[in-house]
């Protein structure tokens, strides 16, 4: 019920954004919106508490009365859009030149005031107003007729499906004996090696299904007889923390607390009853389903410290509430991983095939391609294989086709589904609401789609679902929290982890994206067009956002709807369904329009892109590898991402330096932007942009793009005043976290001397080290001035061993290529020593082009997994090399580069020996890759 909430969330700061001082609105017309901002705040608050319930667990009036609003409130913020547009329509009128920011907000509230006096904008906010009223009348009405409350009528009627879990018979396990072996080694029960006394608590973490419940509940039928006395109690997503520490009691002592759940006791009452308790006693208590740190911060209070042998297990979905539970250094997070193929195939089979059968040849192939679409999750695995069987009957290979092309867009109706969904759905209706928002969202991809992060925060931003949080804080940054919080709770999985550890992209299990798509389209979130016939783009509903997946859509069936089409705010079209896409012009409201790989050089389909720039409400323009780029893009006035990669384009269109809300631009590395950009003040992300010996005037004007956080440039040749004029332009942008500079050392050195980097910057790369270095290293490389740096990749044109020192001190830096242009030869050459506190954080170490004895005390590089290292091969033929890694306890990998000049061919090959008997002397066994040079 969350997304009948509609653009709540962005229309009420809209509203207040249209009730500041500097408007000067007539009295009749700010009365009437600080009403009608009253009035929705009311029903947002309302809604947000009917959003933290299943749908099937409210009274229908409030489903109604729910969707009416989310109706309303596309309508309201619709007819707020249009007005602003008028008002940057008419700006634009009498905009020319470089930016006056005082005499632009003065002739825009001037405009502002006008058009609020009289026109087409006022009447439809006033409409809206009255709306908004009768529908707050109709709703005290629905109360007082059917004595309606804003709650479910069904609560506590439902038995939660997770219970089977816990009562499992052992011989239906699969896949539980490995890791509940790995779980008790981790508990060191008393009597185990290494065992110790004192309390010690294993977390399982892990998606939603995986069967945590099921591992913890084996793992304590197995030693629970071990312990003096045992307990297992479940906490769930809305905890009552009394009747938590009540069946705690009563499972420890079903005699001396027999009547616990009976007494009148506060929480305070029963942690000291359970401390009293617990004071001289082995225990094992399994505290299970965990959703909220701030419960077990309070439940733990109830675990004291003593002399016995005390065990912990609890069980969560989210990864920030399993490191809430592992406290002590002795603690420890388990990740309870899906079922391999094996296990999984073993699962399937046995759900299905009669004891001792196997599985039919004709039933191989679709077996194998259904339990791909489980993703080994234990859950989907028995739901899908109790859909294949109907009184004993395996149904026929046709079904079994149909099924599969169901999983992830249509599975509905059975019994089965809805457990499976139910329990999935616990996740989804603990999330805040604006993460509610943001996870259906993701419906809008098709099953298996690998999503790149960017792409998806952007669109979020321009939707609307990422609201201002702190000022110092971007759109951008808390749309990224939003993300990572979807991968911490399990949602959405992470693809591609960089250096810094964020995904760079991430997918949707096909089981939660068949429960999101189910969730949007039964609210009218999103029309799916995709040749299931549930998705019902011609119901009576607006249609308001709009997915085109594939060719099994009729191609009459967008031309049929196109009388709905004036309301769709995102439409998201896919290769594959490229011929369906008639006309672009009736979508008169349209923010998302995002076409990437579409390519529509292609003849035979029907978009015509030129009527993209009459399409002035437009956030988020995604035209990557589409080939084309209207030339009136300035039209635009509101568009905050512009991605134009692999378009092939060799210089954008004069227009674009007219939109002034871009954010975010990205671009091929050698297309041109043209004069005045410095007229782009809102934007964020720059990349990337192409500097010559003609583009002096563009470099001036980088100065003036304060906002910016990201910033990629490519230059291919400059002069001395445009070094000098970047260096200064550079020290313009305070808010830089991200600079990556390619091919000019003039101007690389001149930062070295004249700038000072912004304390936030985390990225720094300065790259192609024959025409891009410096020539020592910068005194603002150190751990006061990046306290934050991440990520270092710089070549010098002679490495010094106090140069390493220096870099080794930098707090957070993960990932180091340090290059040396001058190759450092003399056997003289001062040696490379780190100290021992020297590179905390450090992943990835790479040190190229200079010959080092490298020396690694204990305590140095502890998080290192791969090293690269240059040598000589006549300095280590004939000797007994000790590359000092021993003390590389996360080491992974290490790479040489073997200079054999001087070197025979004998020395060559002695030295290669030399490098693998010394790598293969490492505890942990890292893969050694050699490379002669």
């Amino acid at each position: 019920m969350e997304v009948a909430a509609g653009a709540m969330s962005p229309l009420l700061r809209k509203l207040g954004d249209l009730l500041v001082d500097e408007y000067n609105l007539e009295n009749r017309v700010k009365k009437g919106i600080q009403s009608l901002e009253t009035e929705l705040s009311f029903m947002h608050s309302a809604l947000r508490k009917v959003g933290e319930m299943p749908s099937h667990e409210l009274d229908p009036q409030v489903c109604i009365w729910a969707d009416k609003v989310r109706e309303l409130s596309y309508e309201i913020e619709d007819a707020v859009d249009a007005f602003m547009v008028r008002v940057e329509e008419e700006e634009g009128c009498h905009h020319a030149g470089p930016i006056n920011t005082k005499k632009r907000v003065k002739k825009f509230l001037k405009r502002a005031t006008k058009l609020f006096r009289k026109g087409k904008g006022l009447h439809q906010i006033s409409s809206a107003i009255d709306e908004a009223q009768d529908l707050a009348k109709q709703l005290a009405e629905l109360r007082q007729r059917y004595g309606l409350e804003m709650q479910g009528t069904k609560a506590g009627s439902t038995i939660d499906p997770r219970l089977t879990a816990m009562y499992k018979d052992v011989t239906e396990l699969v896949g539980i004996a490995d890791p509940c072996e790995k779980m008790i080694k981790m508990l060191k029960i008393e009597g185990d090696e290494g065992s110790k006394k004192g309390l010690k608590v294993v977390s399982v973490v892990g998606f939603g299904g995986l069967g945590k419940t099921t591992l913890a509940k084996a793992v304590y039928d197995r030693i629970k007889a071990r312990f003096l006395c045992a307990a297992f109690v479940s906490v769930s997503r809305n905890p009552d923390v009394s009747r938590v520490f009540k069946d705690m009691l009563y499972e420890l002592d079903k005699v001396q607390f027999g009547h616990i759940h009976n007494a009148n006791m506060d929480e305070k009452q029963l942690i000291d009853k359970l401390q009293e308790f617990l004071e001289n006693k082995s225990y094992l208590i399994v505290i299970d389903d965990i959703w909220d740190d701030k419960a077990w911060k309070f439940i733990k209070c109830a675990f004291s410290e003593n002399n016995h042998c005390c065990r912990l297990i609890t069980t969560t979905r989210i990864a920030s509430v399993a490191e809430a539970c592992c406290s002590s250094t002795d603690d420890i997070i388990y990740r309870k991983d899906p079922l391999n193929d094996e296990d999984s195939r073993r699962l399937f089979h046995k759900r299905i095939f009669s004891h001792g059968k196997e599985c039919p040849n004709e039933l191989a192939q679709i077996s194998i391609d259904i339990l791909k679409k489980c993703g080994g999750v234990p859950l989907a695995i028995i739901t899908i294989a109790s859909l294949l069987v109907v009184n004993q009957r395996i149904k026929s290979i046709d079904q079994w086709y149909a099924l599969l092309k169901l999983i992830g867009r249509g599975l509905e109706g059975d019994a089965c589904v809805e457990d499976m969904q139910r329990i999935l759905s616990f996740s989804y209706y603990d999330l805040p609401s604006h993460l509610k928002t943001c996870l259906l969202y993701l419906s809008v991809f098709p099953e298996d789609y690998v999503l790149g992060r960017d792409r998806l925060i952007w669109r979020w931003i321009a939707e609307g679902f990422v609201q201002g949080g702190k000022q110092e804080t971007s759109l951008y940054d808390l749309g990224e929290s939003y993300f990572n919080e979807l991968i911490n709770r399990g949602l959405i999985q992470p693809v591609d982890i960089d250096i810094d550890g964020r995904a760079k992209a991430c997918h949707v299990r096909d089981m939660v994206l068949d429960l999101i798509c189910s969730l949007s389209i039964k609210d009218n979130f999103l029309t799916i067009l995709d040749g299931i016939k549930r998705n019902k783009p011609n119901s009576p509903s607006k249609i308001r956002r709009l997915s085109i997946q594939n060719t099994m859509v009729e191609p009459t069936t967008l031309r049929l709807d196109t009388r709905t089409m004036p309301q769709v705010r995102s439409v998201t079209l896919f290769p594959s369904a490229i011929d369906q896409m008639t006309s672009l012009s009736c979508f008169q409201v349209l923010r998302v329009l995002d076409l990437e790989y579409c390519d529509l050089r292609e003849i035979g389909h029907k978009i015509n892109m030129r009527c993209v720039v009459n399409l002035l409400h437009l956030r988020y323009l995604g035209l990557r590898s589409t080939y084309v780029l209207p030339k009136e893009i300035g039209k635009l006035q509101f568009l905050q991402t512009l991605d134009l990669v692999e378009t092939g384009l060799k210089e954008l269109v004069p227009s674009i330096v007219q939109l002034q809300h871009l954010m975010c631009i990205h671009f091929d590395k050698y297309t041109k932007l043209p004069l005045g950009m410095g007229n782009l003040t809102s934007l964020e992300e720059l990349s990337e942009l192409h500097v010559d010996r003609y583009s002096s005037g563009i470099v001036e004007e980088l100065s003036h793009l304060i906002e910016l956080r990201v910033l990629r440039i490519n230059f291919e040749e400059s002069d001395e005043n445009q070094d000098k004029d970047f260096v200064e332009a550079l020290g313009n942008l305070r808010k830089l976290q991200s600079l990556d500079i390619n091919g000019n050392d003039g101007c690389v050195d001149l930062l070295r001397e004249g700038w000072v980097p912004p304390q936030q910057l985390h990225r720094l790369a300065v790259l192609n080290g024959k025409d891009n270095r410096f020539l020592t290293l910068p005194a603002w490389i150190s751990p006061s001035s990046l306290p934050l740096l991440s990520y270092l990749n710089i070549w010098l044109d002679e490495v010094q061993a106090k140069d390493v020192q220096i870099i080794g001190m930098l707090p957070c830096l993960r990932f180091l290529m340090l290059g040396a242009w001058r190759r450092i030869e003399e056997p003289e050459a001062e040696c490379f020593v780190v100290t021992a506190d020297a590179f905390p954080c450090v992943r990835e170490c790479i040190f190229f082009n200079f010959v080092m004895a490298p020396s690694f005390p204990r305590g140095a590089m502890p998080m290192v997994q791969l090293a690269q290292f240059c040598f000589r091969a006549c300095d280590i033929a004939n000797a007994n090399l000790d590359l000092s890694i021993c003390h590389l306890t996360s080491l992974e990998q290490v790479r040489v580069d073997l200079w054999c000049k001087k070197a025979s061919t004998g020395e060559v090959k002695e030295a290669e020996a030399a490098l693998w008997l010394a790598v293969a002397a490492h505890p942990c066994c890292p893969t050694l890759y050699s490379r002669r040079r």
